[in-house]
C-alpha cells in the first residue's frame, strides 16, 4: 500500500455523513457495500463534496443522522455546496456503491443506486462516471477541488470470511483500480 504525500489530508466520510471542501490537499474517502456515495464537483469554483447514504428514503425527522437517507443526503450536499459558492448548473457527479454484499438479504444496494441516478437526472446534474452494483465492496478516494476520484474493489474473497453465503460465481476480479 502506498502512503499519501505529506501535503495530502485524508478525511473519512462514514455512513450517514457528508463533507465538502475546496482545499487542494483534501482527500475525501469512504468504504461502501450496499451504501452509495455521490461525489459532486463544481469545476468553475473548484469545490466538491461527498455523501454516504444507507437507504434511499426514510424519516429524517427526530433522528441523529438524517443524512443516512439518500433524499436528505443529496439535498444537503447540493445546498451546502451552493452556500459555499458552487453553481448548480456546473455540478458534475460520480456515483459509487450499491453492491449486494450478502446473498440472503434484499437488494438495497440496487435501490440506493437507482435513487442516486434518478435524483441526478431529475436535478439535471450530469453523471460523468459510476461504478454500481456487483458483489464487491468499494473504497473511494475523491479530491473535491479537482473532481478526480479513485476506486478500488475490495476482493470478495475477503468478504467471504465475513459472510460465507457469497456466491463465487458472482465475484468480480480482485484489486481492480479505476480512475475517473
Amino acid at each position: 500500500m502506498t502512503t499519501l504525500p505529506q501535503s495530502d489530508r485524508s478525511l473519512s466520510v462514514i455512513q450517514g455523513e457528508f463533507r465538502i471542501s475546496e482545499a487542494s490537499e483534501d482527500l475525501l474517502s469512504t468504504v461502501l457495500g450496499s451504501c452509495v456515495a455521490v461525489c459532486l464537483h463544481d469545476p468553475g469554483r473548484r469545490i466538491g463534496g461527498m455523501n454516504h447514504f444507507l437507504l434511499p428514503f426514510g424519516q429524517g425527522h427526530g433522528t441523529d443522522r438524517p443524512v443516512r437517507y439518500g433524499l436528505f443526503a443529496m439535498e444537503i450536499l447540493v445546498n451546502e455546496l451552493m452556500k459555499q459558492g458552487a453553481v448548480k448548473a456546473r455540478l458534475q457527479a460520480k456515483i459509487f456503491g450499491g453492491a449486494k454484499i450478502m446473498a440472503d438479504l434484499g437488494d438495497i444496494g440496487k435501490a440506493n443506486a437507482r435513487f442516486a441516478q434518478e435524483f441526478l437526472h431529475t436535478e439535471g446534474i450530469p453523471c460523468l462516471a459510476e461504478s454500481l452494483g456487483g458483489t464487491n465492496a468499494r473504497r473511494i478516494v475523491f479530491r473535491p477541488s479537482t473532481g478526480v476520484a479513485r476506486m478500488m474493489l475490495v476482493p470478495s474473497s475477503n468478504l467471504s470470511q465475513i459472510h460465507p453465503l457469497l456466491s463465487p460465481a458472482k465475484q468480480e476480479p480482485d484489486h481492480r483500480i479505476d480512475l475517473f
